[in-house]
């Protein structure tokens, strides 16, 4: 490598250390205003021209927004519509109540898996609280479960929701990294899910038998109240915490969680069977575009459930205003990473990057997990951690192919999700919920999180080994 290629990783190296320390020092620097501060400065170190340099934050932070975050604007809506019409309960009781005791972690899987397709991870946790604490209070009282029964259905529902938060679009953070490295996204959302499976087994009911005999952890009784309503003399809960929405059909609430995926799926599809010259194929990509799809689900969900239900139209309108304040920190952290990404490719250390790591031969998949992994710890966002390790990787990523580059996109997000500690909202969240000490909380959520993030890596590799 020349002197030059040299500097230009010193200075990257030095700006991932800046980016840590605004974060984490006393400054508490938000995560967007440190990714604007360091990309500044990396331009100005890196020798880009100053008339240049606000030419790449607003190109990189716009790009990014105009595809990701119109996407995710309308899967927020999309996934309070589900919330608040009680949708997502409907899913989840009617898997949960098909199931007996020792096959319970499995269907609260299932049902942490179909609600976490369009729901963040804290989101679809919050749904899922009374449907866990419900069926966990009913464990307690016949003694069935060994250990904790909260512990014993809470991990497979972490597993599941973390899963796909991280790893399979249209979450915001593969679908940033899909937008970052160019990648497939049919073919991204196949392997994905292909990889998610046997991860949330793993993490989920496997690990959750193992570790829930050995935690002692009871919720608050006045929050499990709150979630499933008090106690009958029984001992069993009263099960009034259904919310509104009892004329929400099952069917229409499943069909509103898939259609994004479906239309995603088929536009990859139609790409691979038609030519491009057929009217077909030229519907499909269309109607498969990211912010067609999540936006045709969103207005199928608007009719089908939210009208439907028993939320009048100016509740709805205030849930969904709502639902995009509670996503707006996350679309200034992407914008944000569109504006470091951007410097890093026109100041040339994007390349730089590509000719290290060619003469070290290192695996890319392990490359950008490692990557994922360090800075999502660090600076305790796992979105910081997809687009900083996007933007650094997205050179790599031209010259593979289509499987290779969607591979690199669940590795570098089953590595923003792993060693998820004190410095992360989703810790405090399950500490909080489950009246966890700190040592149970780590024992059982950053275990979780971390044994995802692994098996995510690992079957990404075992895929690209048998590509």
């Amino acid at each position: 490598m020349t002197g030059h290629t040299w500097t230009l990783l010193i200075i990257l190296a030095a700006a991932i250390a800046v980016l840590i320390l605004l974060i984490n020092s006393r400054l508490r620097f938000h995560p967007f205003v440190a990714l604007m501060t360091v990309s500044i400065g990396v331009a100005l170190a890196a020798g880009q021209p100053v008339e240049k340099i606000a030419e790449s934050l607003e190109s990189g932070a716009g790009g990014i927004l105009g595809n990701v975050g119109v996407t995710l604007a309308f899967g927020a809506m999309l996934g309070r519509l589900l919330s608040g019409s009680g949708a997502t309960d409907k899913i989840a009781r009617l898997i949960v109540e098909r199931s007996g005791e020792r096959s319970l972690p499995w269907y609260m899987a299932g049902a942490a898996f179909i609600i976490g397709i369009p729901m963040f991870f804290e989101i679809g946790l919050i749904v899922l609280l009374p449907l866990i604490f419900s069926v966990a209070r009913r464990l307690q009282d016949t003694h069935h479960v060994k250990g904790s029964p909260y512990v014993f259905l809470a991990t497979p529902a972490i597993a599941a929701l973390s899963t796909l938060h991280g790893m399979v679009a249209p979450h915001p953070g593969p679908l940033v990294a899909v937008e970052g490295l160019h990648a497939n996204l049919g073919i991204t959302i196949v392997v994905g899910l292909i990889c998610a499976v046997p991860t949330i087994i793993i993490a989920g009911p496997v690990y959750g038998r193992w570790i829930a005999p050995r935690l002692d952890v009871h919720p608050d009784p006045e929050l499990v109240a709150k979630f499933t309503g008090p106690a009958t003399p029984d001992g069993t809960p009263a099960d009034n915490s259904t919310p509104t929405g009892n004329k929400v059909r099952t069917g229409w609430a499943l069909t509103a969680v898939l259609v994004p995926v479906v239309l995603m799926l088929l536009r990859t599809l139609a790409e691979l069977v038609y030519d491009e010259s057929s009217p077909v194929r030229h519907v499909l990509t269309f109607t498969g575009e990211p912010v067609i799809a999540m936006l045709a689900g969103f207005l199928f969900a608007l009719f089908a459930l939210g009208y439907r239900s028993d939320m009048t139209p100016d509740a709805i309108r205030t849930s969904l205003t709502d639902s995009l304040k509670a996503v707006a920190g996350i679309l200034l952290i992407i914008a944000g990473g569109g504006a470091f990404n951007q410097v890093l490719e026109d100041s040339g250390i994007g390349k730089a990057v590509e000719s290290a790591a060619s003469g070290m031969h290192i695996n890319v998949l392990i490359l950008g997990w490692l990557l994922a992994l360090l800075l999502s710890f660090s600076t305790g966002s796992a979105t910081v951690g997809i687009v900083a390790a996007t933007g650094i990787l997205a050179p790599l990523a031209q010259s593979g192919s289509s499987l290779h580059t969607a591979l690199l996109v669940v590795a570098i997000g089953a590595g923003s999700i792993g060693l998820n500690y004190v410095n992360h909202a989703g810790f405090w969240l399950v500490k909080e919920s489950f009246g966890m000490s700190l040592g149970q909380a780590t024992k059982s959520h950053t275990a979780i999180q971390t044994i995802v993030s692994v098996c995510g890596l690992l079957m990404a590799l075992l895929l690209s080994i048998a590509a």
